[in-house]
């Protein structure tokens, strides 16, 4: 699933929309989800549509479950309507994801309710696999008002993708870049042009 809801405020405008190249923000980020064998959802903050991705029948656009509840709202909707019991869950923001760390990620979450990066002391909570398990700790957390995804860590099992890892598939880390202001997306150009 990807998160879409933030309304670009850093950045001024629609970022998912925003052109990197040839592609949108959001066509990159399906580009690189597309090995997933399931439907995509696009999880907006409001009623939203977007007729430019019709070609993309896998995707899905859903509307928050709890509107204004940020990235703890979003992952909750998306796990709520998911037919899938562990699920990819990425920012609309983060054009270099890399298909083989997903993959990887995908294939230690056995056993476990998420599983996130974690590298020089931070997670990276918008890269994560999350399990259904983590459905009802969430509705709890969004019941009381507290809308921090790092809440969840202490009710749920947690699989710890550590930066070793990290590095077998991504050595810069360049999957964890998002774009939240314009020089953030005016060096994302330039690490496109360096990488393609």
């Amino acid at each position: 699933m990807v998160l879409a809801g933030g309304g670009g405020l850093r950045l001024g405008r629609e970022k998912a929309l925003e052109n990197l190249g040839e592609r949108s923000l959001l066509e990159w980020v399906l580009l690189q989800l597309d090995f997933l064998d399931s439907d995509i959802l696009l999880i907006t903050a409001r009623e939203l549509s977007y007729p430019w991705f019709e070609g993309y029948p896998r995707l899905k656009v859903v509307s928050d479950i709890y509107p204004g509840k940020g990235p703890l709202g979003g992952i909750y909707t998306g796990l709520e309507l998911s037919d899938s019991f562990y699920n990819v869950v990425v920012a609309c923001d983060m054009p270099f994801l890399n298909r083989a760390l997903l993959g990887y990620m995908a294939s230690v979450s056995a056993g476990s309710d998420l599983v996130v990066p974690r590298f020089k002391g931070l997670v990276e909570p918008l890269h994560a696999v999350y399990s259904k398990a983590c459905l009802a700790p969430i509705e709890r957390l969004l019941k009381q008002g507290i809308l921090g995804i790092r809440e969840l860590f202490r009710l749920v099992r947690v699989r710890y993708v550590e930066a070793e890892e990290i590095d077998w598939f991504d050595s810069e880390h360049l999957s964890f870049f998002n774009i939240n202001t314009r020089s953030d997306l005016a060096r994302a150009r330039d690490l496109l042009r360096v990488t393609v």
